[in-house]
């Protein structure tokens, strides 16, 4: 479980103060003070179960929604290549059933099991977190999904050879 051990490492750091745990999703950017290793054992095994069950969702729920909307799609449509809008609008419609709902419910899990770990007196204001490495995401998401629906035009107007 190389993958999810790496993602839990990266919410532990290390400061003058001591030992910090910063949990994702926190707008503000707190870190709590760890007290001792098994504290931090035990938060360690709450992210892994949380980052497990986060990427079973997506990944899962991805495949399962891909496989329903291309059944719907081919079902119910003659020639579904003319019918892109239909599903895409299956594969939505299938993926927020089975993909956003639990999602939601497991993040509101979430949020109120740090509250188990954490206490007020234990938060640290943390500086320099490397979040400047981080500002290409959004760019690259944004510029990937455009690229992507370049390729669906350019496909989608290109002149018939009969």
């Amino acid at each position: 479980m190389g993958l999810i051990d790496a993602v839990v490492n990266r919410s532990f750091r290390d400061t003058q103060s001591g030992r910090v745990v910063v949990f994702s999703g926190d707008p503000r950017k707190r870190g709590y003070l760890v007290k001792s290793l098994a504290e931090e054992q035990k938060i360690k095994s709450f992210l892994k179960m949380f980052y497990f069950a986060h990427l079973y969702i997506l990944v899962f729920g991805m495949m399962f929604s891909q496989g329903c909307a291309s059944w719907l799609t081919y079902g119910s449509f003659a020639k579904p290549a003319h019918h892109l809008l239909g599903s895409v609008s299956f594969f939505v419609g299938v993926y927020l059933l089975m993909v956003g709902l639990p999602y939601a419910f497991l993040w509101r899990a979430y949020k109120r099991a740090l509250t188990s770990f954490t206490a007020p007196a234990d938060e640290v204001l943390l500086t320099g977190i490397e979040a400047s490495g981080r500002r290409w995401i959004l760019p690259a998401v944004v510029g990937f999904a455009l690229l992507i629906l370049a390729a669906i035009l350019v496909l989608a107007v290109r002149p018939r050879v009969p």
